[in-house]
């Protein structure tokens, strides 16, 4: 492998490699950069909601976004909301992270609707208010659950595309539980029914993602 190449191993051969950006090369992150959007693998955007405000639509579709998840405080419902659900399919999730909403039932509605993305060749903005704690939770998510990484590796990677995230110690401590059930649920499957299909490509009711909220 050669040296500048950032692919992390995964945990097991059984998962795919986790994909590389064409532009993978190192960067030097400014402040101002937070306020921008960075993909950090191939069709997975990550960033703030400054980014799909109503005036950065030509924005979007320069970067093909064709999905975006907005995950917002309920209190920000009337701020942070979808801006153009005509032309771009949304999944918003509503919830509270100092409540002590757990993330963990909303990992899997996240990654059945990024892959349904990816499958359809679209590109996916994942973003918050301002893409540094709980939006990169569910990103981090995805990719450990998709390509079998561990928590500390799946951080690392996104972090080395959008320096600034930093999920808070209950957001981390709720992936690292999730590392044990996606793997656990992982396992059990091809035990029981041997290897199938992703569960994503077997539900037709979800081929096409209208516009979702989901709350606790």
């Amino acid at each position: 492998m050669d040296d500048d190449d950032d692919t992390v191993a995964t945990t097991s051969p059984l998962f795919p490699q986790v994909p590389t950006n064409s532009n993978s090369a190192e960067f030097d992150w400014s402040y101002s950069m937070r306020r921008q959007m960075q993909e950090i693998i191939p069709g997975i955007f990550l960033g703030p909601y400054a980014v799909a405000t109503k005036k950065m639509l030509s924005y979007l579709q320069e970067n093909n976004i064709s999905h975006i998840v907005c995950v917002r405080h309920p209190l920000e419902a009337r701020t942070i909301k979808p801006n153009f659900p005509e032309i771009i399919s949304y999944l918003v999730i509503d919830m509270a992270e100092n409540t002590g909403d757990s993330i963990i039932p909303y990992l899997s509605k996240v990654k059945q609707f990024i892959d349904n993305c990816i499958q359809c060749q679209g590109c996916v903005l994942v973003h918050g208010n301002a893409g540094i704690s709980i939006s990169p939770t569910f990103v981090i998510g995805y990719i450990m659950e998709t390509y079998g990484l561990s928590y500390n590796d799946a951080f690392m990677l996104v972090q080395r595309k959008r320096f600034c995230v930093n999920p808070s110690e209950n957001l981390k401590r709720q992936l690292l539980e999730y590392e044990a059930i996606y793997l656990a649920k992982y396992q059990a499957s091809r035990e029981h029914t041997g290897p199938k299909r992703p569960h994503y490509e077997m539900d037709d009711d979800n081929s096409e993602f209208p516009h979702k909220v989901l709350k606790p």
